[in-house]
């Protein structure tokens, strides 16, 4: 069988960088110089990021893990988004002038400004490099995926093979493009917390965003076995009793309403597709051999690595490495309480100590699961 491994990067702002973390061990533990062991990439958001930086390196992995380890050890949050005073309440004047319709309706509405993240992905991408790696049969397939504003279609925008077809279903369509920053800029701008970004006639947001399966443009590039890289410890069966003896004593603040919305567009969907994946495969394993043979086209393996520490706890201790600005303009939306902001900061927190902090977390896990890991690579 040809080798059409996919790896699978979902979204989360600032925790894409645990997706880091598993891939530089994952560096450290096959061969030197093996080149890239996922022909296929698909990305969201934060994680589109780490899937470019992967493709534009795809001769060389563990230099394409420890280049994209590097990026991240040292990100700071003004090299995403605007942190100074004025920006940000000039951010927060248009947002409120444009709930009574005023303003420059050309304008993108949004609670930040993220204009130094193009100048960061500009420095560190080198786009012409993937077109290489598709010619040199490296890479097969680089997927993006966005939300466009306009048609509420998610919209996979790949660069690969040129035998690979578009496609088009139930609001989620697949474009043939040459990828560049603007689709990055897209896939990865947060709904009001950053600006919409257009592509052609239309604007863009989170690619997160009514993706009803993370896993789809995987299928429809051919993959036949997926590695996951997810960002939430939910998975984990200790912590599922856990929920239900959380109490609330006061209703929720803004910043608590906007933290489990953005869990419910990074996280909540990549574990239902897992989850339906798994059950059908189990299903299929039990069908004769004869009827196994129709289900052919969904990938039979499929491993998952996810937090074994909850994120949003290790937020929590890093709240105060964000900017002054940032912090009061969290705590205005969610109380006095770090603990309330927590989940909110989580995507937010693009600072060196929280980074880290997840890369190690990444690195570790991955390394407990180091066996299962070369074993779905048959090494």
């Amino acid at each position: 069988m040809i080798n059409n491994n996919a790896l699978i990067l979902s979204g989360g702002g600032a925790r894409a960088a645990y997706q880091v973390g598993v891939l530089s061990a994952m560096g450290k533990i096959l061969p030197k110089n093996t080149p890239l062991p996922f022909p296929i990439l698909c990305g969201t958001s934060a994680g589109a990021l780490n899937a470019t930086m992967l493709a534009s390196y795809a001769d060389n992995f563990s230099r394409a893990a420890s280049t994209l380890a590097f990026v991240w050890r040292h990100l700071t949050p003004d090299q995403i988004y605007t942190t100074g005073r004025w920006p940000v309440a000039s951010s927060l004047t248009k947002t409120l002038l444009s709930l009574f319709h005023m303003g420059n309706r050309d304008t993108s509405i949004a609670l930040m400004d993220n204009d130094p993240l193009r100048e960061l992905l500009t420095n560190h991408l080198d786009f012409s490099r993937i077109n290489s790696a598709i010619e040199r049969d490296q890479l097969h397939a680089l997927a993006i995926t966005a939300m466009s504003y306009s048609t509420g279609e998610s919209t996979t925008f790949f660069q690969g093979k040129s035998d690979i077809k578009e496609w088009q279903g139930s609001r989620r369509k697949g474009v043939f493009a040459e990828l560049g920053v603007d689709h990055l800029l897209a896939s990865s701008a947060i709904p009001m917390i950053f600006p919409a970004h257009k592509i052609q006639e239309h604007y863009y947001g989170d690619g997160a965003i009514r993706q009803k399966s993370a896993i789809y443009p995987a299928l429809k590039l051919g993959a036949n076995k997926l590695f996951i890289i997810g960002v939430s410890g939910n998975r984990s069966p200790k912590k599922w009793p856990i929920q239900d003896e959380i109490k609330e004593s006061s209703a929720p603040s803004m910043a608590q309403i906007l933290g489990q919305l953005l869990n419910s567009a990074f996280i909540d969907n990549l574990e239902d597709d897992i989850y339906q994946l798994e059950i059908m495969n189990n299903l299929i394993r039990d069908l004769p051999k004869e009827k196994q043979a129709k289900h052919q086209s969904l990938p039979t393996e499929t491993l998952i690595i996810s937090p074994s520490e909850e994120l949003n706890e290790i937020a929590h201790h890093y709240i105060g490495t964000l900017p002054k600005n940032i912090r009061v303009l969290l705590k205005a939306a969610g109380g006095s309480t770090s603990e309330k902001i927590s989940s909110a900061a989580s995507y937010l927190l693009f600072t060196p100590e929280y980074c880290r902090a997840l890369i190690e977390l990444g690195h570790k896990d991955a390394m407990w699961e180091k066996d299962k890991i070369m074993t779905f690579l048959d090494y």
